[in-house]
């Protein structure tokens, strides 16, 4: 198997038309006074997959966060409309039904946890083998994204699949074991210029699997948000950006500020800055924070907030 190579038939164990054929195309309309069309736009389009014979499509959240209208596409020439049945902020994943038979084959779920570095995986984007790629794991570690998200045991592969979102990753028995989020570059540590994609696990997805079939929502209390992207530069977390209308914003909390402590503890890094967060309690909890600006260092205490509140609600009828 050559690495960037498509898959062929002769090289895998199992059926890799059917397996692949699992794999749809995803276009998504957002209304465009959404909270996320600023930044994530309003129209939309990756991957995803089909994990059930209802017509259930796992896919990567941010695709369909505040989505009025979805269109999914089939290796088989079908397109059907589609609704939100769920989107978890936690994980980054989203659910989405189709309105009709997609006439595709399930996925298998595999496990996302027995990965190991230097495993073979193919990375799949709808369009059967000429859109999917062997590819290999050089990573499995956590993922701190700055806009107050991180994940343990992320997986990262490389080379770069050009359709990563809600692309579907395949181990060596065919089964589905992670959804393409992002392109990254320096997928392995310490190494220059090498780009990959990080690939959120499957094992994620099984303890609230039920709930956003049933609920819409994981059960559990929403973290607290405080609508802030963060950057790490020079070992410093400084705030690159402010949600509008957002909690940190409502705060006094400003561009450029650097973070320098959560509940009077110093912090350095991210993910040490998230969990410090997220360990006062759920959303609406308040976060009281040290700031250093101009020179001067400052305390300001953010009334934190669930970031699905600011979100516009799954339309589905």
């Amino acid at each position: 198997m050559r690495l960037g190579s498509h898959p062929q038939r002769d090289d895998v164990s199992f059926d890799l038309d059917s397996v692949l054929s699992s794999v749809v195309s995803l276009r998504a309309t957002i209304p465009e006074d959404a909270f996320t069309a600023p930044i994530l736009g309003t129209e939309r389009e990756g991957q995803g997959v089909v994990i059930d014979n209802s017509g259930t499509v796992l896919t990567i959240g941010y695709l369909v966060t505040e989505a009025e209208e979805i269109w999914l596409i089939g290796n088989n020439g079908m397109a059907l409309p589609a609704h939100v049945l769920a989107y978890d902020q936690e994980t980054g994943l989203g659910l989405v039904q189709a309105l009709g038979n997609l006439g595709l084959p399930a996925a298998e779920i595999g496990e996302s946890f027995p990965v190991t570095v230097g495993e073979p995986v193919i990375v799949a984007g709808q369009g059967g083998a000429d859109e999917a790629v062997n590819a290999q794991v050089v990573s499995v570690r956590e993922f701190a994204g700055s806009w107050e998200y991180l994940i343990n045991d992320a997986i990262f592969t490389i080379p770069a699949h050009s359709k990563w979102s809600g692309a579907a990753v395949f181990n060596r028995l065919g089964q589905l074991i992670g959804i393409g989020s992002l392109y990254i570059q320096q997928a392995i540590p310490g190494e220059d210029q090498i780009d990959g994609n990080m690939i959120v696990p499957i094992d994620i997805l099984k303890p609230i699997y039920d709930d956003l079939l049933t609920l819409g929502r994981a059960s559990r209390p929403p973290r607290p948000w405080l609508g802030m992207t963060t950057a790490e530069s020079d070992d410093k977390l400084v705030v690159a950006g402010l949600a509008s209308r957002g909690p940190a914003m409502r705060a006094g909390v400003d561009l450029g500020d650097m973070i320098v402590g959560i509940a009077g503890e110093p912090v350095s890094g991210l993910s040490t800055m998230f969990r410090k967060i997220w360990a006062l309690g759920s959303a609406g909890v308040a976060v009281p924070l040290t700031l250093e600006r101009d020179g001067r260092t400052l305390s300001i205490t953010v009334e934190s907030g669930a970031r699905s509140d600011y979100l516009k609600k799954p339309n589905v009828n």
